[in-house]
C-alpha cells in the first residue's frame, strides 16, 4: 500500500522516531497509525531492553519551583555515567520531567509502585460501575480493566502523556533519549509540594 509523506511526518512527530523507521512501521501495520506507534514502541523497547539490567547510579537530583512558589518538585533521575548526567540533553529531560510532575501531579513513578490495595480499591469501583450496565461478567471485567488502565495514566508518571507533547508518554520520552545516548535512564523517585497543602 502507498504510505503518504504526511502520515510518516505525523508518526515521526508523535514518536520522535526516524523517517525510515516510521515508514517501515506504517508499512508493517498497513497504515494503521495506532498500531504503528505500538510497533515503534516495541522496537524501541527491544533495543533498550538490553540496558534494563545495567546499573544507573549517576544522574541528578533536580529542584523545580513553579508559579511564583505555589508548586515545587524535587526529583531524582538516574543514568549510567557522570558524563551523560552533565550533558545538556539529560539536564533538559530532568527539567521537563519536573515541569511535567508539577503540572500533571502523578502519585507514583510506575505501575509496580502502586500499592496493591489502591489498585484493588479502584478495580472494585470499576467492576461495580460495569456491573450496572447489565453486561456479562467477562465483558464487565474487560471494561473494569480498561478503566484501570486509564487510571494508571492519571496517577503513574511513566504512563502519563507528556504535558509538552500529549502524543508521547513520559516512558516514551525517556526511552527515546536513552536510545540516543545509549545509556539506561530511570526516574528513581520524586516529591511534589503545593503551597498550603496538608501533609
Amino acid at each position: 500500500m502507498e504510505i503518504s509523506a504526511k502520515d510518516v511526518k505525523a508518526l515521526r512527530e508523535a514518536t520522535g522516531a526516524g523517517m525510515m523507521d516510521c515508514k517501515e512501521a506504517l508499512a508493517a501495520t498497513q497504515g494503521d497509525f495506532e498500531k504503528a506507534v505500538v510497533w515503534l514502541r516495541e522496537k524501541g523497547i527491544a533495543s533498550s531492553a538490553k540496558r534494563e539490567d545495567r546499573a544507573a547510579k549517576e544522574g541528578a537530583v533536580v529542584a523545580y519551583v513553579h508559579m511564583n512558589g505555589k508548586y515545587g518538585v524535587l526529583a531524582e533521575v538516574n543514568c549510567e555515567t557522570d558524563f551523560v548526567a552533565r550533558g545538556e540533553a539529560f539536564q533538559t529531560l530532568c527539567k521537563d520531567l519536573c515541569l511535567h510532575i508539577c503540572s500533571a501531579n502523578p502519585k507514583w513513578v510506575k505501575r509496580e509502585d502502586v500499592p496493591a490495595e489502591a489498585v484493588e480499591a479502584e478495580l472494585e469501583i470499576y467492576r461495580k460501575q460495569a456491573a450496572e450496565t447489565g453486561k456479562p461478567a467477562p465483558v464487565c471485567e474487560k471494561i473494569a480493566q480498561g478503566k484501570l488502565s486509564k487510571w494508571y495514566q492519571q496517577v503513574c508518571l511513566l504512563d502519563q502523556p507528556f504535558v509538552k507533547d500529549p502524543n508521547v508518554t513520559i516512558d516514551q520520552l525517556i526511552r527515546e533519549l536513552s536510545g540516543k545516548l545509549g545509556e539506561k535512564i530511570a526516574v528513581r523517585r520524586f516529591v511534589r509540594w503545593e503551597r498550603g497543602e496538608s501533609l
